[in-house]
């Protein structure tokens, strides 16, 4: 922060940081993100999430009772017009080790991807493959992302409307090759919060100009549904992200995940009374007499759906 701020603009300032450590820490403890002796590679991009992720890891770095190391990774993408000094220059001004990847996925993208379309996904691929290879060239032992709650939650309608399946971005995450562990510090901590903090800190935000300047985009319309909740309903995404943490597979529906084949039913034993079982009434019209020497039996047959 380098412009003057007046007292009270302090305290929120500070408030707000204290805020963003607490949700940090907080996704640290519980999903055991970082150990000690870890080499974290801090992936950044440029975005107010980054560098918020960065700050506060710094933060947490100082009075954590473990020892880990810190490395800024950045990819440039050779996007037209990409200013290459803001992000070296910054980090020689804070004095952390990093690494600037030079990997023109701007050209493979262009090349593959028609005018108009999506570019996000094949971006994501080209960009996930070269950090994960250098994480293990510098022998990092996690890869630390700057994506949020709303990002997660986003995420999570994305695919489910696009992909047809209920997924995210978990914020803790072994890739398929098991040789790489993503961690998202901020997966607690919600965008406008992280936005705020970036303005007071007056990072040096460069814009990404290879996706984000697209129209129609399918995560902007799943960003201005989920905004238009928010505003009817205060604390939507909040609710969201914490059923995302209380998944019940029975009362799903993947019988890959819960084996709604094999169940049945078990009636020994004393069961526990009914709600309102002593109020009902109960009126019998004509039943007829079990016909077979098996009175009272279920019959179980194989169900054709031909028939």
């Amino acid at each position: 922060m380098t412009k003057p701020i007046s007292g009270s603009e302090k305290t929120e300032f500070n408030k707000l940081q204290k805020k963003l450590r607490r949700h940090t820490g907080r996704a640290i403890e519980e999903f055991n993100m970082i150990k000690d002796g870890d080499k974290i590679m801090v992936c950044l991009s440029g975005g107010a999430d980054s560098y918020t992720m960065l700050h506060i890891l710094r933060s947490l770095q100082k009075s954590a009772p473990i020892n880990f190391e810190l490395i800024a990774v950045n990819l440039d993408q050779k996007q037209p017009g990409f200013p290459e000094h803001v992000l070296p220059e910054y980090l020689d001004t804070i004095g952390i080790p990093y690494h600037i990847v030079n990997r023109d996925t701007y050209s493979v993208v262009k090349s593959k991807i028609p005018e108009g379309k999506t570019t996000c996904g094949l971006c994501s691929r080209l960009r996930r493959g070269t950090l994960y290879a250098f994480a293990e060239e510098i022998g990092a032992t996690k890869i630390a992302l700057g994506h949020h709650k709303d990002d997660i939650v986003e995420t999570m309608f994305l695919n489910m409307f696009y992909g047809s399946r209920i997924s995210s971005m978990p914020p803790k995450l072994l890739s398929d090759d098991g040789r790489n562990i993503v961690i998202r510090p901020l997966a607690y901590c919600r965008e406008n919060d992280i936005k705020r903090f970036a303005a007071a800190m007056e990072f040096p935000i460069i814009p990404c100009n290879l996706c984000g300047s697209q129209e129609n985009l399918q995560r902007q319309n799943i960003k201005a549904m989920l905004k238009e909740w928010e505003r009817k309903h205060p604390s939507r995404i909040e609710s969201i992200f914490t059923a995302m943490q209380n998944i019940a597979p029975s009362q799903m529906a993947d019988t890959e995940l819960f084996n709604f084949k094999d169940l049945q039913i078990d009636r020994t034993g004393e069961r526990k009374p009914y709600e309102h079982e002593d109020n009902q009434s109960i009126f019998s019209g004509n039943i007829p007499e079990p016909e077979s020497a098996s009175d009272g039996i279920v019959q179980v047959v194989n169900f054709d759906p031909k028939m």
